[in-house]
């Protein structure tokens, strides 16, 4: 299925020369729907209209050529309504408490700031209460592993970040600001967001490259005390674990008996092993360009030789088609069209197979879902989305509500095993494993269920009222 996007088109049409009905006809043929319709100017000889048009984003062109070829149509202007999402930014900063008179001023700026000041001079922690510390979070990245786009600079960064923060703010009340360095370096990075951590709770890195993000992550989790989270390695792990736990529930397997093969040995990859391993999986193969990761090979990647350590217990060699056979499970976070028909015969019973490579999976669901008994991936035209959206907003809802220190593996599946719990038993199928980000059940659960870890593993420096 072809990712779609939504254009608007003013055009100014001849009525001599043209219907309206000529000119859907034109949009429909090239693959465009017509979803609404503005008449901005009529007259006998001439009407002008907007038409907002849902279409596949590759035959953006071919419809635009098939209208501009109709006699009597002139095409005034094309918007694309995501640029226009983006004007200016997505977000504002505004202020909580109005400033009408030289009193309110003498409250929130000088000469009564200097006394609040002061108290956080005594004792650093009342930044907590008495600044934004509380509820804000960095978004922070470099620009070099932007979604499916790569290396494409702190600037161009920019729209996803302002992205990620409007999510933190609808969905879990947290505030957050986009921080993009102008930097690969990978010191640079750990000193500059050390040097702004004063004004944070906690730091969501986003979309910096691998293996740099595996050392940028460890070292600021070290040398800060607040929390510091990699979304795209923990949060996909996070919601790829609470998928697998109700989609095992289906099929009757539990994640320690359970064969898994993971493909792909990236940030993401990695994490998913780690957050598997940590829930209780133990027969795990890692599969990256060299083939199956194994304690017999010596690898220059660090995070590769922890994993060859740690994981594929019976010593299994070769490429994908050799490992996946038997496998109760396939997760990919890789690249498109790596997995085949073929692999999918080979595993167990009652496969089950998460293909989420980004914009296209390892293999075409519409191909593969007749094959497999749960079959998620990571678009939203699909059943079973597993996006991270549904992990980090609680995930830093519960690590500030608490002052957690560090988010450890612990809270981590914790929001797993809160995610999972949001299907209930009467809803639970293979088409639904796994809630939606729109379910108002979901932040709550992972908020509760992250303070509960925190609190219990001692890396909480509050409690909660509803928790004493």
């Amino acid at each position: 299925m072809a990712l779609g996007t939504s254009m608007i088109i003013r055009l100014q049409m001849d009525k001599k020369q043209v219907t309206f009905g000529e000119v859907a006809g034109a949009i429909g043929d090239g693959g465009g729907d017509v979803v609404a319709i503005d008449v901005i100017h009529a007259s006998p000889e001439h009407t002008i209209r907007d038409l907002t048009i849902n279409l596949p984003e590759k035959m953006r062109d071919s419809v635009l050529q098939a209208v501009e070829a109709l006699p009597g149509v002139t095409i005034v202007n094309v918007s694309d309504r995501t640029f226009l999402a983006h004007i200016g930014g997505k977000i504002e900063i505004q202020a909580k408490t109005p400033v009408k008179n030289r009193e309110d001023l003498s409250h929130v700026y000088t000469p009564g700031v200097a006394k609040v000041c002061m108290a956080i001079h005594e004792d650093p922690q009342k930044a907590f209460t008495l600044t934004v510390k509380r509820n804000m979070v960095a978004v922070v990245s470099d620009g070099t592993a932007v979604l499916g786009l790569g290396d494409i600079g702190p600037k161009a960064a920019m729209p996803v970040m302002e992205g990620k923060a409007m999510l933190f703010k609808q969905f879990a009340g947290v505030d957050a600001f986009p921080i993009c360095l102008d930097t690969k370096d990978t010191e640079e990075i750990i000193r500059t967001v050390k040097l702004i951590a004063p004004a944070f709770g906690g730091i969501n890195l986003e979309d910096i490259g691998s293996p740099r993000c595996f050392e940028i992550e460890r070292r600021l989790t070290e040398e800060l005390d607040i929390p510091v989270f990699h979304d795209d390695q923990h949060g996909t792990a996070v919601v790829v674990l609470a998928g697998l736990l109700n989609a095992l529930r289906i099929v009757g397997k539990k994640l320690e008996d359970a064969k898994i093969v993971v493909l792909g040995v990236g940030a993401a990859g990695a994490a998913c092993i780690k957050m598997l391993m940590a829930a209780g999986a133990q027969n795990l193969i890692a599969v990256d360009r060299c083939g199956a990761l194994h304690r017999a090979e010596k690898y220059d990647n660090q995070m590769w030789e922890w994993i060859a350590d740690h994981c594929n217990p019976k010593g299994e060699t070769g490429e994908l088609e050799h490992v996946i056979a038997g496998a109760d499970v396939f997760v990919g976070v890789s690249r498109p069209n790596l997995l085949t028909l073929d692999h999918i015969k080979s595993m167990a019973s009652d496969p089950i197979v998460f293909a989420m490579a980004n914009p296209d999976p390892e293999i075409d669901p519409e191909l593969a879902e007749a094959h497999v008994r749960v079959l998620a991936t990571g678009r939203s035209d699909f059943p079973n989305q597993i996006n991270n959206v549904l992990c980090f907003p609680g995930m830093f809802r519960g690590a500030l509500d608490c002052r957690a220190r560090v988010i450890n593996e612990e809270m981590k599946v914790a929001a797993a095993q809160a995610i999972a719990s949001v299907v209930e038993d009467d809803e639970l199928n293979e088409q639904y494993i796994i809630p939606s980000v729109f379910n108002d059940k979901v932040v709550d659960r992972i908020r509760n269920g992250v303070v509960e870890a925190a609190l219990r593993t001692g890396v909480a420096r509050r409690t909660p009222p509803e928790f004493r």
